[in-house]
């Protein structure tokens, strides 16, 4: 017998520390994790096997069709939107082709089970690509079908993803003679920045937040790369955490689409210097705006509509701006660090 498992790509990456623990806590399922750096120490205790490989690696990934029965993929593994533009074609085949062999092993597991499989994808608002700042201020809530021209290979990724995704649980080889009963249950995630407690950040456009709480709490200068009236949405990491067990545990007949929005606030960068001012009292910050970075933020929605998830499976945010840094954002990063 096989043994049943929940695979997690990247997951030594923000989302993936927090993830880890919790399923392993309160749900109770064997993980196997898989990332191309060596196991973080921190989740050693939640993960039942590491394979340290990367997502590119077809033989790897056929050696876990064969050892494990593989009833849920939650695929978080990517490079993220700074970084990828510094190297857009090595991003393609880390986001796109990575995915892809993913997408392959659910299918294949799905036929050797004879049941679906699930397929958890979080994708980002670099999707939406807005094109200008005075179209940005007069949008309100911005749905998940609207302005998806994205400006970045990051964003490009993520939106095909969302399209392969949705080939693959509905679509897949179509013209077959023999219809594949089979196949995946995908469904995605599309996040706003996410700010941790915990870990540091690593190259993403949204970072801008964290790093200024993250720097501050270390007594170490940060020059903030946008100006201080920058609006983006974002979200405290438990509640990215809940959102995909939610999203995971809903009943297939209540999704009503493949791709759900799901936010929290949307701060100004001067909010969340302030909060950051009045928390750590010797942060010293600065306003040095990147201007190609600031053209990739101000091509990002202030504001999301996650109505949708809120209707199909009840999704609700537990940590609201004030409660977000006040109970878990300044007191993690200060037992972080202290």
């Amino acid at each position: 017998m096989r043994k049943q498992v929940v695979l997690i790509t990247g997951v030594n990456g923000e989302i993936g520390h927090s993830l880890v623990k919790h399923l392993s806590e309160n749900d109770g399922c064997d993980i196997v994790g898989l990332d191309v750096m060596p196991m973080d120490e921190a989740i050693k205790p939640f993960v039942s096997k590491f394979i340290q490989g990367d997502i590119l690696d077809q033989m790897l990934l056929g050696r876990l069709v064969s050892e494990y029965e593989i009833r849920s993929i939650i695929h978080l593994a990517s490079i993220l939107s700074t970084k990828a533009e510094y190297n857009p074609e090595t991003a393609h085949r880390v986001n796109v082709e990575g995915t892809l062999n993913l997408l392959r092993l659910a299918v294949e597991q799905a036929a050797w089970q004879g049941q679906s499989v699930k397929f958890i994808y979080p994708s980002s608002i670099a999707a939406y690509g807005i094109p200008s700042l005075a179209i940005k201020n007069q949008l309100g809530a911005i749905r998940e079908d609207d302005w998806n021209q994205p400006t970045t290979m990051y964003g490009c990724n993520k939106l095909y993803c969302e399209h392969l995704g949705r080939y693959y649980g509905r679509h897949y080889k179509q013209l077959a003679a023999d219809k594949i009963s089979h196949t995946i249950d995908f469904r995605c995630l599309r996040f706003p920045g996410l700010i941790s407690a915990v870990t540091i950040p690593t190259g993403g456009t949204s970072d801008y937040g964290p790093e200024m709480l993250h720097h501050a709490a270390q007594n170490i200068p940060y020059n903030c790369f946008v100006r201080p009236d920058s609006v983006l949405p974002f979200m405290a990491m438990p509640d990215a955490v809940k959102s995909i067990i939610m999203l995971e545990k809903a009943e297939k007949e209540n999704l009503s689409q493949v791709v759900y929005n799901v936010t929290s606030y949307s701060p100004s960068a001067e909010q969340i210097l302030q909060i950051t001012q009045k928390a750590f009292p010797n942060a010293d910050i600065r306003f040095k705006v990147d201007e190609k970075r600031q053209n990739i933020v101000d091509s990002w929605p202030a504001e999301i509509d996650d109505s949708a998830a809120r209707r199909d499976w009840n999704w609700k945010p537990d940590y609201n701006m004030d409660r977000s840094f006040s109970e878990y954002v300044i007191p993690g990063i200060k037992n972080h660090y202290h």
